[in-house]
């Protein structure tokens, strides 16, 4: 049962300058919104239109199909970088666009903060604390490793102070909603995955599942959420179900969950361990196992994504990104190798038929499902020829971003001046066809960041 905190020692978080509830929600579609097609002010859209006739919706939507089926693939090679500047921030591990303009944003020196991607400001957002901070003190910061918005836009998940409790927060305003800090996890929060509007399930370095439910009445106004110095109040919740992973035979030391990804269309959530398995739950008022399963590589298996379309898992690993189908027993496409130093595939992101690859290396790659191999670079092969593929694989190489040059980067890595900016996180924001990049520096004792905008 939710409690309040009365007297929480947090401001209130500031709004995000430019955004709204109209921007963050999906509301229905206005009358004669199917129209809009054939009155786009576009010559492509006319001569379509009037090939297929304006009375013709089914073909014109065929068309649009078949037109974001191309941009998708075509996307990645226009795409050229603006660096963001973050200051003194250390890497970069979570994102999520809110609306056109801003970026909300996790790093391991455990700030959330907000960028705004057209201006450069940054706007950081208190984090919440425990009802005990002595005990939150306690736990070492491993920093904010996760970052979700539920389906409609309403509310963020992500981590709290104590990196072991489930932060919520009511968007678009970045208000504290509730913490879930009580009979939780005993560890670091990796990984969260909504399952609805209110339901979200965390996953633990202890090994284990949590899953929360959200009182609506926690964000519609029945509670009064200022006391009387007018500091934000938030709820303290405890999981309604925590599940642990099974462990393997040969798994010496504890299985510590790291990644998430959720199949609305099956409500069914799928878990990756750092024991190399893969682990399958069907997501309902409790999370039930249905089975595990070894992965083909696994070694450093941190980030999962899933494609609806397909029905389709991606796992990364050190070196390659494994496919789990499973509807066509377990695994039917082959994996691909990052071939990037044996640097990692440190984050993975699915889009229609193309899955793009965040490498330890300070690239992002570009897969075609269907096709079973990479995007290619493309050239003129003559002065009155169309653009050909070039047998080289596409890849869009990150920017130097910022480097502490401190006494551990002098002694321990001979004050090298470049190390190539790990992609612990991208995501895209396809109606502006712009691609928020971010990480920093792979070894785990460098501190520095890099931000880029891809557009």
């Amino acid at each position: 049962m939710a409690t309040p905190l009365t007297g929480s020692r947090k401001r209130k978080a500031p709004a995000i300058e430019g955004a709204d509830a109209s921007s963050l929600s999906e509301g229905p579609l206005q009358p004669k919104r199917q129209k809009r097609l054939v009155t786009r002010r576009s010559l492509v859209y006319y001569l379509k239109g009037r090939e297929w006739g304006t009375q013709s919706w089914e073909g014109l939507q065929g068309f649009e199909d078949e037109l974001c089926r191309y941009t998708v693939q075509r996307l990645p090679e226009l795409l050229q970088e603006r660096e963001l500047a973050l200051g003194t921030l250390n890497k970069v591990f979570a994102s999520q666009w809110l609306n056109a303009r801003h970026v909300v944003c996790g790093t391991k020196c455990n700030t959330l903060f907000v960028v705004d991607v057209l201006s450069g400001q940054i706007t950081r957002i208190p984090l919440m604390r425990d009802r005990v901070p002595e005990l939150a003190r306690a736990q070492p910061s491993c920093g904010i490793h996760a970052i979700e918005l539920n389906p409609s836009k309403t509310l963020l998940a992500t981590g709290g102070e104590n990196p072991n409790s489930l932060a919520v927060y009511q968007l678009p305003t970045l208000d504290p909603v509730c913490l879930g800090d009580h009979n939780g996890h005993r560890d670091w929060i990796f990984a969260i995955a909504w399952m609805s509007d209110t339901v979200a399930v965390s996953g633990s370095r202890d090994g284990t599942l949590a899953l929360w439910r959200m009182d609506p009445d926690m964000f519609n106004g029945s509670i009064a959420w200022h006391n009387d110095a007018g500091l934000p109040v938030y709820a303290h919740i405890s999981p309604v179900h925590v599940e642990t992973l099974p462990r393997s035979s040969t798994t010496s030391s504890n299985i510590k969950v790291r990644a998430l990804a959720f199949s609305g269309k099956n409500q069914e959530l799928g878990a990756v361990s750092l024991d190399g398995y893969f682990h399958l739950w069907k997501a309902q008022s409790t999370l039930s196992r249905l089975l595990s399963i070894r992965l083909p590589y696994c070694r450093e298996n941190v980030c999962l994504t899933y494609c609806d379309e397909l029905s389709l898992y991606a796992a990364g690993s050190q070196s390659h990104v494994s496919f789990l189908d499973l509807r066509h027993g377990q695994q039917n496409i082959r994996p691909l190798c990052s071939r990037e130093g044996g640097t990692g595939v440190r984050s993975l992101s699915f889009y229609q038929h193309i899955i793009t690859v965040g490498t330890g290396q300070g690239s992002l790659l570009f897969y075609d499902i269907r096709a079973q191999k990479f995007l290619e670079e493309r050239a003129l092969a003559g002065q009155d020829s169309f653009l050909e593929p070039t047998g080289r694989k596409l890849k869009l190489t990150c920017g130097r971003g910022w480097l502490n040059h401190n006494d551990l980067w002098v002694n321990h890595f001979g004050g090298v001046d470049e190390f190539p900016n790990a992609v612990y996180t991208h995501c895209y924001n396809w109606p502006e066809m712009k691609l928020f990049v971010a990480g920093g520096p792979l070894p785990s004792g460098l501190h520095g960041n890099y931000a880029g905008l891809w557009g």
